[in-house]
């Protein structure tokens, strides 16, 4: 009997779409009225935050557009007003990314990406990093700090990889 492998790309899907599940529990217990919070002054607010976490997974797709893109060409949508606005942004750039993902096979994957604005030239990494480094691990990170933002407002923090104080983990 031969061993079934999976695609990269089948593994980065699934990865990235039980994250997104995760990262939308939390975005979903963001209120709108406390978007202008910042736990200090050197920190992001809280709307800020939440607006870059619904952004982040553009870069994936972005990346999967072609071999460079040019950051002084690329038109940013306007930042969430509020958490309703922050979870669509959320939610279709998650279904792009999927939608993307399901149209490129794994040697797309090893393929160089260079992320510019003119000439300056910010990095060139295989889309593997993007995936892993840009999308994956940078979404992980805020969402640890979102999380952080939420306990200090004492907004019930749900369960991520386990338990939290406030809810059991999913089943």
């Amino acid at each position: 009997m031969e061993a079934q492998t999976t695609s990269l790309q089948a593994a980065l899907s699934q990865e990235l779409k039980h994250e997104l599940q995760l990262t939308r529990r939390l975005l979903e217990r963001v209120p709108t009225e406390q978007f202008g919070w910042q736990p200090h002054p050197k920190s992001m607010k809280l709307g800020t935050l939440a607006s870059h976490m619904a952004n982040l997974v553009g870069f994936l797709q972005m990346s999967l557009q072609g071999p460079e893109t040019d950051m002084a060409t690329v038109q940013m949508p306007a930042s969430p007003t509020t958490t309703d606005e922050v979870l669509r942004r959320f939610d279709v750039n998650g279904e792009n990314i999927q939608k993307a993902l399901g149209q490129v096979d794994d040697a797309t994957f090893h393929d160089l990406w260079t992320m510019r604005r003119g000439e300056q030239v910010f990095l060139t990494i295989p889309r593997t990093a993007v995936v892993r480094t840009m999308v994956l691990n940078h979404l992980i990170h805020h969402r640890g700090q979102l999380s952080v933002y939420l306990r200090l407002l004492d907004i019930p923090v749900p369960a991520i990889y386990g338990g939290s104080a406030d809810e059991a983990p999913q089943r």
